[in-house]
């Protein structure tokens, strides 16, 4: 039975960062003693809850057990306060599918190789992509000195060019990636920041 006395955990939320995921809120205030936490989930098509490894800790987040690490299953979470005899009410996060939920980060650029009329980037996805992966790489591409006029162009390669450039002239560039997750259907992540390289003297 829930106690009237001990308040709820609040601002619980899913904070999920490249398919890292983890249940998070804020602590609850009590006058003494320390309040610890458990934290539960379901899946979309099992009525059971079940721990998460979680059981009355004192911190104030629990990560995702690897068993619930899938992409496109439905997650369900629950948290409350304990306190000695007292539990506090549950509280409940909306369904969560980390396919859909998750934000991508910005990919990372390894290197860039300057020619006299290209530049050779090398990139690596911001997380770890599975078999079935179809990833986009979207690079947007501006001359320094012309402002936001800007060409874009689209790779599902880690190693692409930007060709079709002048000579000892300094160019910047920000990528973007994309995880198709249905067809037509992509999962966009954040932009990288600006970089600038000049190009080769020929």
């Amino acid at each position: 039975e829930p106690s009237p006395y001990l308040p709820a955990p609040k601002d619980v939320e899913i904070y999920s960062y490249n398919f890292q995921s983890l249940l998070r809120w804020s602590p609850v205030p009590v006058e003494n003693g320390s309040v610890l936490y458990t934290a539960q989930y379901r899946t979309g098509f099992y009525e059971e809850w079940s721990e998460m490894g979680c059981a009355r800790t004192p911190q104030t987040q629990c990560g995702f057990p690897p068993r619930i690490r899938k992409r496109r299953w439905t997650i369900l979470l629950r948290v409350r306060a304990e306190l000695g005899p007292l539990t506090s009410a549950w509280v409940y996060t909306a369904p969560f599918v980390a396919e859909t939920n998750t934000t991508l980060g910005p990919p990372k650029v390894n290197s860039v190789s300057v020619s006299p009329d290209s530049l050779l980037i090398s990139v690596s996805p911001p997380f770890t992509p599975e078999t079935e992966d179809i990833l986009q790489y979207h690079v947007s591409y501006w001359e320094n000195t012309t402002g936001p006029t800007e060409k874009k162009l689209s790779e599902r390669k880690t190693l692409f060019q930007i060709g079709n450039l002048k000579e000892s002239t300094l160019y910047c560039f920000s990528i973007q990636v994309q995880l198709e997750i249905y067809t037509d259907h992509f999962l966009e992540g954040q932009q990288s920041a600006p970089e600038c390289h000049r190009t080769a003297l020929s």
